[in-house]
């Protein structure tokens, strides 16, 4: 599918383990930003952009306090292991392991160029859609999500 058609975010709902309240900001989280200039969106609030960016810092910190309550708290030990865990690499086999590619909205480029077949793309998708969990249902929910995708220690 790989965002040609509207999709079902129920059935990625379902996948994470985490439903919205608010489906805007699930749909944000979905929506690269070629779809959403294509589709006329408003610049700031139609793309996951900035939830991507909300995303990568959240992982980080479930991810520390994930490696703290493991019992590592030597500083250097701690580092090396959250940059093995949160890595371009990681996240994008996270994001292909739900299949996340088939619930983003593509912009007709992308679909053509098939981005999320290489790069970090899938990786800052699956950061966009960590910011969006958080924003609906904070951290625990972020916390909960990764855990149910096997992502922490």
């Amino acid at each position: 599918m790989n965002g040609e058609t509207e999709v079902d975010d129920s059935r990625l709902e379902k996948v994470i383990g985490y439903t919205f309240r608010d489906p805007a900001l699930l749909r944000r989280a979905l929506t690269r930003r070629a779809r959403a200039q294509e589709d006329d969106s408003p610049d700031s609030e139609g793309h996951m952009d900035a939830l991507a960016t909300l995303g990568d810092a959240v992982i980080d910190t479930v991810v520390l306090e994930s490696l703290y309550a493991a019992g590592i708290a030597d500083k250097g030990e701690m580092s090396v292991a959250k940059m093995n865990m949160v890595n371009m690499s990681s996240l994008r086999g996270l994001a292909e392991s739900i299949g996340l590619s088939d619930y983003v909205l593509w912009g007709k480029g992308e679909r053509h160029q098939h981005v999320w077949t290489s790069g970090r793309v899938l990786a800052e998708c699956m950061e966009a859609l960590c910011g969006a969990v958080y924003l609906d249902g904070g951290m625990d929910a972020v916390r909960n999500v990764l855990k149910r995708l096997l992502f922490l220690v």
